[in-house]
C-alpha cells in the first residue's frame, strides 16, 4: 500500500465521520446543542487544508478535505441559520413582553 493511498484511506475514514452530523441536522433541523465557534474554526480550517492541498498538489489531503468540507459547511450553515432565527423569536418575545 502507497503511503499516499494509506493517506487517502485515513482522511475519508475522518472526513466521513462528519456525515451522521450532518445527516441529523439536515433531518432533525435541530442544532442548539452544536458549537457555532467549533464549526466555523472547523470549516475554514478544512478550507485552508484545500488550498494547501492545490498549492502542493497532494491528492490525499485535498481530496479528503473535499469530502469534509461538505458536511461540515452544511452544519455549520443551518447552525448558524437556526441561530440567528432563534436569537430573532427571543428579541420578538422580549419585544412583544416589553410593549
Amino acid at each position: 500500500m502507497s503511503i499516499t493511498l494509506l493517506g487517502v484511506f485515513a482522511g475519508l475514514l475522518t472526513s466521513c465521520s462528519f456525515i451522521p452530523q450532518a445527516y441529523k441536522v439536515i433531518k432533525t433541523n435541530r442544532t442548539q446543542d452544536i458549537s457555532l465557534p467549533m464549526y466555523s474554526l472547523c470549516t475554514i480550517g478544512v478550507f485552508i487544508w484545500i488550498i494547501y492541498g492545490l498549492m502542493i498538489n497532494d491528492l490525499a489531503i485535498l481530496l479528503t478535505n473535499i469530502i469534509t468540507f461538505v458536511p461540515t459547511i452544511i452544519i455549520l450553515i443551518l447552525t448558524l441559520k437556526n441561530h440567528i432565527q432563534n436569537k430573532k423569536i427571543y428579541i420578538k418575545k422580549i419585544y412583544t413582553h416589553s410593549s
